[in-house]
C-alpha cells in the first residue's frame, strides 16, 4: 500500500444508511470523509449513566430516567403542545412537545416504557421535560444503561444528535477493523517518551469517554490529537523552511563608509537594540542563501530606518528593494521617510498603490522594470501581475500579519531571476507571542528590537466613562494652551467605514463648538489621499492643535508634540489595535496620556481588555493577552493565511506542547522522513502546497 494510499480515508457516502440529504448537512460542517467524522469532536459531553427515580427529580436537574406511559393527549392550553405522562411508582413527570407528529402520538401510546433525558422545568401540571431525548426501549431493557458519557456534537439544522453519534460509532468501528484508516505516523517510542496514548485510542476516549476516568483520560486524548495537529502544522513550516534554505539569493553587503554616511545623516543616533539587530541583518544579507527574518520592535522602536539600512546594502550591491505596507497612508509615510533618507544618497524612491492611474502609472511602472526606480514603496498593488522587477534583491514586509504567507511568497516570486531569490525582511510593531512565533513563524529567523529611544516614557493611560467627557474636553483646553498637541479617535461603529466616518465629523463639529480656541482638524478613510495629508501635514507642523481622526492613524504617523489621546469607544477595539493607536503618543519629551472614555456598561471581556491597557504598556505582554482573548486566527490573519485553522489543537491551551512539538518535527524529519508526508495529508490540505512552494 502506498502512503498516499493509507492516507486516504473512504467517503461517509460509503457508511450504510447515509443519504443525499445527510451528506449535504454534513458538508455544512466541512465533513466529507470517514477520517472528518473521527476529528469531529463532541463540544460537551452529557452524563447519562445513572438512573434517576422520577420522584427524586429536581427543577433543574439534567436527569436520565424512564417511565412507563400513563396517559398521552393534545392540550391547547397556551400553546398547542402533545403531553405525555410517564411514572415508575416512585413518581411521574411530564413530556411536552410543541412540534410533533401524528406518528409521534401513535409511538407513544399508554405503556409504552420511555428512556428520557432532558432538564427538568416546573411546567403546568408539575414537573416536566420539554423536548427531552426519548426512545421507546423493551421490559428487558430496564435499567441497563451506557456507562460512557454521551457526546454532544457540533452540528447544523436539520443534522441530529443521533444522526451523527450513530455515523461516528460506524468510523469508529470502521477504524479498529482498518488500522490504515488512522495509521500511526508517529514513531512508537517517540508517543512511550511524550507520554502520550496511541491515535486510535485516544480517538476512542475522546468519543466514548467512560464516567469513572472521564477528566484525567479525555485531558491525555485531546493532548495526543492537538499534538500531532501542531505537529503537522510545525513540520509544514519547517520542510518550507528547508525548501528555501536550498535556494540561492544574491549576496547583499554595505560598505563601512556608505553605511557610516548613511547613519552620520540621520538626526538621531540609533540605539543598542537597533545596531545589534542591523548586524544580524547584514550577516543573513552577505549569506548566498536567501535572509527570511522577522524584526519585532514595539511601536516607536525604530524598526524603519533599520530597513532602510537593509534597503541601501541591496541598493549598494545594484539590486532594487520592495517595500510593502498594508495601508496607504502608512505607505506614504514609508515613502517620505525612505526618500529623505536615501535620495540625498543618489537612490530613486518610487511609490506605487492601487489609486495610481493612467501616465504615473505607466511612468512609475517604466521606472521599475528598467531598475531607475532602485527603493520601491507600494500597498498590496506591488505584488499585481503587471509589476515587472528588474532586479529584485531585498523584499520587505511592514506589519506582515495584516498580508498573509501566499501574498508574501507572491512578491518573493516577482524577484526570482537567473536562480536567485530575493532575500526577505518581515517587520511587525504588533509583537508576536511565542507560542505564536514558535508555529506561524517558524519558517523565519526572529530579531527584536526591545529598547526604545532615549527620552520615550511610558504612556499613562486612565479608562473613564464617557460621562465624564466634560472634563475630558476641559482638559484639552488647559493641555493646548501649554502649547501640547491631541489626538481624538473616533472608532469604528458597526463596522462600518461611512458611519465611522460619520461619527467622526460629527464629534469634530462638537469639538470646534465646545473648544473655539482650539484649532481642530479631521482625517479619516473617505477623505481623498491629498486632503489627508494637507491635514497630517498641517498637524504635524504645529498649525492644527487636536486632531479628530478614525483609526486609519493606527500607524505611521508620528508627531512628537502630540502626547495626548484621546480613544472614543475602545471597547469596540481588540487590545493589539488599542495598544497601536496609543504608540502615536509618547514620542516626544515630557509625560504623555491616553484616556480610554468608554460607554457604560462594560462587558466583562472588555473590562478585562482596558485593564490591561491601563496596567502595562509592553508590547509583549499585552500580545500573550491578546492572544489568549482572541486566539491565534485574528492576530494571524488565517482568512488570508490559510495557514493556522486548528480543527482541534488550541494555542493558548496547548502551549506547553510547542517545545516537544518542535524536538519531534525535527527528529520525523531527519530519522522518519516517511512520516511527514502522511501527517500533512492528514491535517493539512492547504499546508501541504504551503510547503511545497
Amino acid at each position: 500500500m502506498s502512503l498516499s494510499e493509507a492516507t486516504d480515508s473512504p467517503k461517509i457516502a460509503s457508511l450504510k444508511g447515509v443519504g443525499a440529504k445527510t451528506l449535504e448537512r454534513l458538508a455544512k460542517l466541512s465533513l466529507h470523509k470517514v477520517q472528518d467524522l473521527l476529528f469531529h469532536l463532541p463540544s460537551r459531553y452529557e452524563n447519562r449513566t445513572t438512573l434517576m427515580p422520577l420522584g427524586t427529580v429536581r427543577v433543574g436537574d439534567q436527569a436520565l430516567v424512564e417511565g412507563q406511559v400513563e396517559v398521552t393527549e393534545i392540550v391547547s392550553r397556551a400553546r398547542r403542545s402533545l403531553v405525555c405522562r410517564i411514572s415508575d411508582g416512585t413518581g411521574f413527570l411530564y413530556l411536552r412537545f410543541f412540534h410533533f407528529s401524528g406518528d409521534q402520538l401513535s409511538r407513544l401510546k399508554p405503556g409504552t416504557r420511555l428512556r428520557c433525558f432532558g432538564e427538568v422545568r416546573d411546567g403546568y401540571y408539575g414537573t416536566e421535560m420539554v423536548h427531552p431525548d426519548y426512545q421507546p426501549i423493551a421490559d428487558e431493557e430496564a435499567g441497563r444503561i451506557n456507562q460512557s458519557l454521551t457526546p454532544v456534537y457540533p452540528s447544523t439544522e436539520g443534522l441530529h444528535q443521533k444522526t451523527i453519534r450513530g455515523l461516528v460509532e460506524k468510523a469508529l468501528d470502521l477504524c479498529i477493523e482498518n488500522d490504515a484508516l488512522l495509521q500511526e505516523w508517529i514513531p512508537e517510542e517517540l508517543l512511550a517518551s511524550l507520554n502520550l496514548p496511541p491515535l486510535c485510542e485516544a480517538v476512542r476516549i475522546l468519543h466514548q469517554p467512560s464516567a469513572e476516568s472521564a477528566t484525567e483520560l479525555l485531558g491525555q486524548a485531546q493532548q495526543r490529537l492537538s499534538f500531532e495537529e501542531l505537529l503537522a502544522h510545525h513540520l509544514s513550516v519547517s520542510r518550507f523552511r528547508n525548501h528555501m534554505r536550498q535556494q540561492a539569493a544574491p549576496v547583499l553587503s554595505l560598505s563601512k563608509k556608505v553605511s557610516k554616511q548613511f547613519l552620520d545623516s540621520l538626526p538621531f543616533a540609533l540605539t543598542g537594540a537597533q545596531n545589534r539587530v542591523i548586524r544580524e541583518i547584514a550577516a543573513d544579507l552577505k549569506s548566498s542563501k536567501p535572509m527570511m527574518r522577522l524584526v519585532q520592535g514595539d511601536v516607536g522602536s525604530g524598526k524603519t530606518v533599520v530597513a532602510a539600512w537593509a534597503a541601501l546594502a541591496a541598493l549598494s550591491s545594484r539590486f532594487q528593494v520592495a517595500f510593502m505596507a498594508p495601508t496607504e497612508l502608512l505607505a506614504e509615510q514609508h515613502y517620505r521617510s525612505f526618500s529623505h533618507w536615501l535620495e540625498p544618497l543618489g537612490v530613486q524612491v518610487a511609490y506605487l498603490a492601487g489609486k495610481h492611474k493612467g501616465q504615473i502609472r505607466r511612468e512609475t511602472l517604466e521606472a521599475i522594470a528598467d531598475g531607475r526606480a532602485g527603493a520601491v514603496l507600494g500597498t498590496h498593488a506591488l505584488f499585481q501581475e503587471e509589476v515587472k522587477f528588474h532586479r529584485l534583491g531585498l523584499v520587505v514586509i511592514d506589519e506582515q500579519h495584516r498580508f498573509g504567507v501566499h501574498q508574501r511568497l507572491a512578491l518573493r516570486e516577482k524577484g526570482a531571476r537567473d536562480g536567485l531569490y530575493p532575500h526577505q525582511l518581515i517587520m511587525t510593531a504588533t509583537p508576536i507571542p511565542r507560542t505564536l512565533a514558535m508555529l506561524g513563524y517558524a519558517d523565519l529567523d526572529v530579531s527584536i528590537i526591545d529598547e526604545l529611544p532615549p527620552g520615550r516614557s511610558p504612556v499613562k493611560t486612565s479608562v473613564i466613562p464617557s460621562t465624564r467627557r466634560h472634563e475630558v474636553i476641559a482638559r484639552i483646553d488647559d493641555w493646548v494652551k501649554g502649547g501640547k498637541q491631541v489626538y481624538w479617535v473616533c472608532t469604528l461603529i458597526e463596522e462600518s467605514e461611512a458611519l465611522e466616518c460619520e461619527a467622526a465629523e460629527n464629534t469634530a463639529a462638537s469639538l470646534i463648538e465646545a473648544l473655539p480656541n482650539v484649532r481642530i482638524g479631521l482625517v479619516h478613510g473617505r477623505m481623498k489621499s491629498a486632503e489627508k495629508e494637507d491635514v497630517m501635514a498641517a498637524f504635524k507642523s504645529g498649525a492644527i492643535d487636536l486632531l479628530v481622526a478614525t483609526t486609519v492613524i493606527e500607524v505611521g504617523v508620528d508627531v512628537p508634540n502630540a502626547g495626548l489621546m484621546v480613544i472614543e469607544n475602545p471597547e469596540r477595539l481588540g487590545l493589539a489595535q488599542l495598544h497601536q493607536l496609543r504608540g502615536r503618543v509618547g514620542r516626544g519629551p515630557g509625560d504623555s496620556f491616553c484616556v480610554l472614555m468608554y460607554q457604560p456598561p462594560l462587558t466583562l471581556g472588555a473590562k478585562e481588555r482596558l485593564g490591561i491597557l491601563r496596567e502595562t504598556s509592553d508590547g509583549f505582554v499585552i500580545a500573550e493577552k491578546d492572544l489568549e482573548l482572541r486566539g491565534p486566527g485574528e492576530l494571524l490573519g488565517i482568512r488570508q493565511t490559510g495557514q493556522v485553522q486548528f480543527r482541534i489543537a488550541d494555542l493558548g491551551r496547548d502551549s506547553d506542547l510547542l517545545d516537544q512539538v518542535k524536538a519531534t518535527a525535527e527528529t520525523l524529519l531527519d530519522h522518519h522522513p516517511d512520516s511527514v508526508e502522511p501527517l500533512l495529508r492528514r491535517w493539512l490540505a492547504d499546508g501541504v502546497r504551503y510547503a511545497e512552494v
